[in-house]
């Protein structure tokens, strides 16, 4: 119901307070416990509505009660596919007879809280389950990000399936390739200076390097040193606060 309603009271759009499951069809006039008759509230509308029929309780605002009403059919067919597997998942890892723990989301957002953690997906992996204390969050996070390996298409067409232009037919240049992680030292010029990232080859053996502070265009071959070849993905190493201590410890988690 959070995810479905986006987490705020539909009566008032009050966000950031408790909410209440709220039926509306009141069960006092026959409704049911079901997903389609249940909607968000805070304690004030839910308590001001009671068992008074929606149509009456909205009268006053038509365009809600239409928006209400129509998005309450919508299913939950992502929910209800993950309720279906997520036990047989955890059987099928106890079954390994490995250390196994479960949790949920509201443990996990109240140890992000209570620890003064700020919202992101690298640290909420610290914060599931029971844990009692966590030390030296504050570390640049590895992002990895599918890139591909490529196009097998040599030939680009237009709209009409015509030839527009074509690529090289040997996909190094160099010994470099598109996406391998290049380091290129230029000692003059425009683009003078170190910039570390993904190489875009040409045939002509004028590069460009997608760097994390944008592309860098013309660099020569003769500049460049491989760090790693490409293998499909991107990395990027991302600090998660602006100003980080050297020689930080790795994130400590105590349970």
């Amino acid at each position: 119901l959070l995810d479905k309603w986006g987490r705020r009271c539909q009566y008032c759009d009050t966000e950031h307070v408790p909410l209440q499951a709220e039926h509306i069809l009141s069960k006092a006039h026959g409704g049911t416990d079901r997903v389609s008759n249940l909607t968000l509230a805070c304690n004030s509308c839910n308590q001001r509505k009671g068992t008074t029929d929606i149509r009456q309780f909205l009268a006053h605002d038509p365009t809600r009660l239409t928006r209400i009403l129509a998005y309450a059919k919508t299913p939950l067919k992502d929910a209800a596919a993950v309720n279906a597997t997520r036990w047989a998942l955890w059987r099928r890892l106890q079954s390994t007879g490995l250390q196994l723990e479960t949790g949920s989301g509201g443990r996990t957002k109240w140890n992000r809280t209570r620890f003064d953690i700020p919202k992101a997906h690298a640290l909420d992996a610290l914060c599931v389950g029971m844990v009692h204390s966590i030390r030296n969050w504050r570390l640049p996070v590895l992002s990895i990000r599918a890139c591909g390996r490529g196009s097998y298409q040599r030939t680009r067409l237009t709209a009409h399936g015509f030839p527009r232009g074509y690529l090289t037919r040997h996909k190094q240049v160099f010994g470099f390739q598109t996406g391998d992680l290049i380091q290129a030292t230029v000692p003059y010029g425009t683009h003078a200076g170190i910039h570390t990232g993904r190489v875009a080859v040409r045939a002509t053996g004028s590069f460009n390097v997608q760097t994390s502070a944008g592309t860098v265009q013309g660099i020569s071959h003769r500049h460049c040193r491989l760090l790693q070849r490409a293998d499909g993905y991107g990395y990027t190493l991302t600090a998660l606060l602006p100003s980080l201590k050297e020689g930080v410890s790795a994130p400590e988690r105590i349970r």
